[in-house]
């Protein structure tokens, strides 16, 4: 029971993310079908001078307030850093993660970059990252706990759903939690949290986290409150729990900086103080100054060190640095992938904010489909969209193919409906930046295999059945009138065996889409005669101790493995033919993720470091002894690659022995 809870159960966050996007945007497509563009603006138009420079200000404060988070987090682990450099260091990595949320772009991979360059251990930047993330959770706790004791009614749904002491009780659960962490710290100094045991900080410390990260919350609050009119009954407090409430919304859903899930609750909450226009106009500001501006400062940065690293690097007349680094495909690959997932929840947003348009310029017949048909094709072509972006995130090439031409019909088809232009413009230009990076999608789909196996036939079948079952619809379209296919299936007006039929074609035909472009269920071989013969004739030696082999689709590179507690850990870079190595790397991936495991390369060398990147892993160099060693400005001849913050602790004790018994890695490819 408990293998196919774990198995499962990890699939549970995506599919939370998907419920309440599609929630949040029927939501405000329900509540707020009325609004219209010039309403926002003129709402924008009013919001005073002196209210821009106080939210801008209070921005200014919330990023300041952040890195005091990296300040405490270098002392932690034994290694302070200069205020300076934590503040550039915290400032790129939240400002970048807050927006694209990407493994390559993660906030732990930029410190992972510049703490690594500034003498941290691995050991070292993996304790950082992790106080960094436990400090933001304990703020959120204290403020909530004190809403709740005060201003239980204030909190959005559940104010008006659950009776008073149950608010109370969860808020005294909620301050139990900072209060028994402050209390361990003083007396145990460990804690064990899903089998990790985490040395705490010094209660003074823990005291200093709490306070830091309190004031961190309240201030990013006060950043919307001053962009709102003054209204009766709408006090700080009251936005506190609304912003609160709308965060760890957005944080659920999992989406680049909680977008559509963060602003409906945020709608939804401010709804019985302020009318829609004036709300979205402060959102409107509120993500320009919290995400937008931060976002290309903190890239620009970034990007300027970059360049003057490599730039003292040539000077000194260094050999290139075999290393992660911050290339501009990795950027663009997620910059582009966000991009594509943005456009998706535009499309499934159409017709929130506009009046049903006229088609008296278009040719009758064509005007009579596409005015009957109104949000329904496109709110499908971005749910399309939204599942494509998902394959563009592991570098499916079929995906980046299916992605353009889906850009470009989905501006074909707003144009004709006479949407505004800057509709399709925002499709053209996504499509423009994904189409120069196809280099960096290299990852053979599902698709592309044997097309006659009933993994791929069936899905690719009911995929087409249900592309024909959509376009049979047509004499059906006057229950669709200016409707997206959710509002169809949600709608009493519709007839049940029409809403039934569109709700199964539209699952079916998603699900299918995701069956071929996503990698399918991966096979190993165990470690017996038969695999270390197979691994010999590819011209390594077979390493001792491995569980099992991974093939790459071609059945010409494979990469032994072995399970070390919660990590698969591959033994050396893949062997056998270059060109299948790359999905050996993906295949073994693929494989953890069956398992609920995660997973990391001992002894990988630097040529595949790039690839490595591209799953979220982190490259630690290895010394002589085996050991990660601090980050030097030379290349080294092996690697460590796992997800450090997580991993590391774990596979430290094992590093020694594995160099014992393997004193000859597997030579990169």
């Amino acid at each position: 029971m408990w293998a196919i809870v774990k198995r499962y159960g990890r699939h549970l966050p995506a599919i939370l993310g998907v419920l309440l996007l599609f929630g949040a945007i029927y939501v405000v497509q329900r509540e707020f079908r009325s609004l219209k563009i010039h309403d926002i603006a003129a709402a924008l138009g009013h919001i005073p001078r002196l209210a821009l420079l106080a939210s801008f200000g209070w921005t200014v404060v919330s990023y300041g307030v952040l890195t005091f988070y990296d300040r405490l987090g270098t002392i932690y682990a034994g290694r302070p850093v200069s205020y300076r450099k934590v503040a550039f260091a915290s400032f790129c990595a939240y400002a970048l993660a807050h927006n694209l949320g990407f493994a390559a772009v993660s906030g732990a991979a930029v410190r992972y970059r510049l703490y690594a360059n500034w003498g941290l251990t691995p050991l070292q930047i993996g304790k950082v990252i992790a106080f960094c993330s436990l400090t933001f959770g304990l703020g959120g706790m204290v403020l909530a706990a004190s809403i709740l004791f005060f201003e239980p009614g204030s909190v959005p749904f559940f104010g008006d759903h659950l009776p008073a002491w149950a608010m109370y009780l969860a808020g005294c659960a909620m301050l139990g939690v900072t209060i028994g962490y402050i209390v361990t710290a003083r007396i145990v100094g460990t804690l064990t949290l899903f089998g990790h045991v985490i040395v705490l900080p010094n209660w003074r410390m823990a005291l200093a986290q709490v306070v830091v990260a309190t004031l961190d919350v309240a201030v990013t609050a006060a950043i919307f409150y001053a962009l709102l009119p003054p209204v009766p009954g709408l006090t700080y407090v009251r936005l506190l729990a609304v912003y609160l409430t709308s965060y760890t919304a957005g944080l659920l859903a999992t989406v680049p900086g909680g977008l559509g899930v963060f602003d409906s609750a945020m709608l939804f909450g401010l709804a019985p103080y302020l009318p829609p226009p004036a709300i979205v106009g402060a959102i409107v500001v509120f993500r320009l100054f919290y995400y937008i501006i931060p976002l290309f400062l903190a890239g620009g940065l970034f990007a300027g060190n970059e360049i003057l690293m490599r730039g003292r690097g040539l000077l000194r007349a260094q050999p290139a640095v075999a290393r992660p680094r911050w290339s501009e495909p990795d950027f663009a690959v997620a910059a582009g992938t966000g991009a594509v997932a943005l456009c998706g929840f535009l499309l499934l947003s159409l017709g929130v904010l506009e009046p049903r348009p006229d088609y008296s310029w278009i040719d009758a017949d064509f005007a009579e489909v596409a005015s009957q048909a109104g949000q329904f094709v496109p709110s499908v072509i971005g749910a399309a969209l939204i599942v494509l972006a998902a394959a563009l995130s592991q570098r499916v090439k079929v995906a980046w193919w299916a992605t353009i031409a889906m850009l470009l019909a989905a501006a074909g088809v707003t144009w004709a409906r006479h949407e505004p232009l800057w509709i399709p413009g925002v499709l053209l230009f996504a499509a423009l930046l994904v189409a120069p990076f196809g280099t960096a999608f290299y990852r053979r789909a599902r698709l592309l295999g044997d097309v006659m196996r009933a993994g791929v036939a069936l899905p690719l079948l009911t995929l087409i059945g249900c592309v024909l079952a959509l376009a049979l619809f047509e004499p059906h379209v006057r229950w669709l009138g200016d409707n997206s296919f959710y509002r169809v299936i949600l709608s009493p007006d519709v007839p049940n065996s029409l809403r039934a039929s569109v709700a199964m074609t539209v699952a079916l035909g998603l699900l299918a889409l995701w069956r071929l472009l996503r990698p399918g269920h991966v096979a190993w071989l165990a470690w017996g005669q038969e695999a270390r013969r197979r691994y010999a004739q590819l011209g390594a030696l077979p390493p001792a101790g491995a569980d099992g082999v991974v093939w790459g689709e071609a059945d010409r590179a494979g990469i032994a493995f072995r399970r070390v507690g919660r990590v698969l850990l591959g033994l050396g870079d893949p062997v056998g033919a270059e060109s299948d190595a790359i999905s050996a790397i993906w295949r073994m991936r693929d494989l953890a993720q069956q398992e609920g495991l995660d997973p990391a390369v001992w002894s990988a060398g630097p040529g595949l470091l790039k690839i490595y990147g591209d799953l979220g892993l982190v490259a630690l160099p290895l010394g002589a002894d085996g050991l990660p060693t601090a980050q030097s400005g030379h290349p080294a001849a092996r690697y460590l690659v796992c997800v450090a913050e997580r991993d590391l602790p774990a596979l430290l004790p094992l590093l020694p022995e594995l160099n014992r018994h393997h004193p000859t890695a597997t030579a990169p490819l």
